[in-house]
């Protein structure tokens, strides 16, 4: 009974304006998974500087970074430390693994920050200083765990591409043999969370080349169980369900934003949304917004 929100702008005057609203939706959902809490968001200038690549991270603090890598900037955000620098994605996260071994990545690209912890989400919420956050695109979660262990590392968005991150509502029956193809194949894993494995199949399929459309759409075909997905890609914002769609989810849509929640009080925050158009997403139907 996890609760999921997400949002979309398309109206840039209201980016500054993104972790005001996405604090709201998260506020209207945290019954539904009070344990832990987590987001995603794109384009803001203080987590994701432009022109410098960002790395979330677990178990590693701010002053470690800064001592092990001089030229880096490093912010913590409650169990998170999100690290900037002038280098490419995939050659920060190198150099992190590096030097900070004992250190997990949660996060990495050129416009994502991900910010995961542990307690109420509206407490975390404030941890994260997500009521001043901004950009064009945001992601949250609130947890309550069935599959793996109340850990910040459990907790949701699981972001294992670049610029990607996944949230789920449900359980994967079959993510343990899921897991073990993915890990024939050299997929590595950082928790037992069964949405983990959902998270590193897409972006297994998406690094092969497979479009997002697709890549849910064969999600579909290989996971069993009852879930709601939302996936947020650098240029893209997806929802997916379940051939029986018994978890809640439904998505509204104006020319000014596209957002998607476990339950309508989430939308209800929205500015427009009387003038929205607000449905239910049709089992098995891959429902994909660009930017």
């Amino acid at each position: 009974m996890c609760g999921i929100v997400g949002l979309h702008l398309r109206e840039p005057s209201l980016h500054p304006r993104l972790g005001e609203l996405l604090t709201a939706m998260l506020g209207q959902v945290v019954e539904r998974g009070p344990d832990s809490a987590g987001v995603a968001v794109y384009g803001d200038p203080r987590l994701s500087p432009p022109g410098r690549s960002t790395v979330s991270l677990l178990d590693a603090t701010p002053d470690e970074v800064r001592a092990a890598l001089p030229d880096a900037v490093a912010i913590a955000a409650d169990a998170t430390t999100v690290v900037h620098a002038a280098a490419p994605p995939e050659a920060l996260v190198a150099a992190i693994a590096a030097a900070l071994p004992h250190a997990t990545v949660i996060g990495s690209g050129q416009d994502v920050a991900v910010l995961k912890g542990t307690g109420h989400p509206d407490a975390l919420a404030d941890a994260f200083g997500l009521a001043g956050v901004q950009g064009w695109q945001g992601v949250g979660h609130t947890r309550m765990a069935t599959e793996s262990a109340v850990t910040p590392a459990g907790a949701h968005p699981f972001s294992v591409g670049p610029d990607q991150c996944l949230v789920h509502n449900g359980s994967f029956a079959n993510h343990a043999t899921i897991r073990r193809e993915l890990r024939a194949r050299g997929v590595r894993f950082d928790s037992e969370n069964d949405s983990e494995v959902g998270a590193r199949f897409v972006a297994h399929e998406l690094a092969a080349g497979t479009d997002l459309d697709k890549a849910l759409r064969l999600l579909c075909e290989r996971f069993d169980g009852f879930y709601t997905l939302l996936v947020a890609t650098g240029d893209s914002f997806a929802v997916v369900r379940d051939a029986i769609a018994c978890k809640p989810a439904l998505v509204a849509e104006t020319p000014q934003w596209v957002a998607m929640a476990s339950e309508y009080r989430a939308l209800d925050v929205l500015p427009g949304i009387e003038d929205a158009r607000i449905f239910e997403p049709e089992p098995e139907e891959v429902y994909v917004w660009k930017r």
